[in-house]
């Protein structure tokens, strides 16, 4: 009876100790892991709501680009760190959900990650180089179908949620591309627009500028409605399209087992953060859908977008090189 009390009393102090620090997040700096390059969308997207959600804690918040193995090695650095809300990470759709069904990985998503909000959704652009000819996304489908193979589609890499994307929509409606895979989105991206490959499957934050100016044609794009920065281009479902959606997911994990008061305080946080003009701006801008949420909206979402992700990859038989 003596043992059971003690480890009972054990338990009050540990609780107790935990809550005792909760009240004083945060009382340092908070290291905001992003797996890939700075300057990409991702970092782009972190940066903007890191500086707001630091004006609602009262801590810096230090973005920590970790670039490589699609995520995995800033994932892989999470896992390790206290779960005591000091070191967080930037939630993409290949660390969420695409990876793991790819190669074993150092960890697990699923069990392994503390889920604290969803900031949004970028949704994808499908962009031709004009030489092409091809003007319309009907265009497209028809010829793809008229010449199956023969038009190249570039993306980041072998499981990049680009890919899924464009495997999907090849899936959806019966016709048959050439994947080209290039490390990282910016070469792919320049290949477009040279002419080296016909098509892509891009965020809008990286390829507006360039449809813009000429360079690229966007022929639908992947969203509720058209976007303000693209008024003139339709999305797929008004085109008839409406059955595939394809975006990158991003929010914000943390090592598993973080206690709840601390996940709240950095959920609010966000929230804050999303709230602020500069964000809303960029968000609407960039056709971005913000939807910071609960924690346990992010996890259920993540929940979903994994076992139908995890259908296309097995279905399409994606490999991991």
């Amino acid at each position: 009876m003596r043992r059971r009390e003690f480890v009972i009393g054990l338990g009050i102090t540990a609780l107790g100790r935990a809550v005792e620090a909760a009240d004083s997040y945060p009382a340092r700096p908070i290291r905001w892991l992003v797996g890939f390059a700075a300057g990409g969308a991702s970092d782009i997207v972190v940066r903007l709501v890191a500086e707001g959600m630091q004006k609602e804690l009262g801590v810096p918040l230090i973005v920590d680009n970790r670039p490589g193995a699609s995520g995995n090695l800033a994932a892989s650095a999470l896992v390790q760190a206290p779960a005591d809300g000091y070191t967080i990470l930037h939630g993409e759709s290949s660390v969420l959900y695409t990876n793991e069904h790819l190669s074993k990985l150092p960890y697990s998503p699923e069990k392994d990650f503390t889920y604290i909000g969803a900031i949004g959704r970028s949704p994808f652009t499908l962009v031709v180089n004009p030489r092409v000819g091809i003007q319309t996304l009907k265009e497209f489908v028809e010829y793809a179908k008229a010449n199956p193979a023969k038009i190249n589609y570039g993306t980041p890499g072998v499981g990049s949620p680009q890919r899924i994307a464009m495997e999907l929509f090849q899936q959806e409606y019966g016709i048959k591309l050439t994947h080209v895979a290039y490390r990282g989105g910016a070469p792919a991206l320049q290949d477009v627009r040279a002419g080296q490959i016909e098509s892509m499957m891009v965020d809008l934050g990286v390829s507006l500028p360039y449809i813009r100016d000429g360079g690229l044609r966007a022929l639908a794009v992947y969203a509720p409605q058209r976007l303000a920065s693209l008024p003139s281009v339709p999305t797929f479902s008004e085109l008839g399209f409406g059955s595939v959606s394809a975006f990158i997911l991003h929010g914000v994990v943390g090592p598993g087992g973080m206690p709840r008061p601390v996940v709240e305080r950095l959920n609010a946080a966000l929230h804050v953060a999303m709230r602020s003009p500069k964000v809303i701006a960029m968000f609407a801008e960039n056709g971005l859908r913000a939807e910071p949420g609960t924690p346990e909206d992010f996890e259920n979402l993540v929940r979903l977008e994994r076992a139908r992700v995890g259908s296309i990859i097995r279905s399409a038989g994606i490999k991991a090189e």
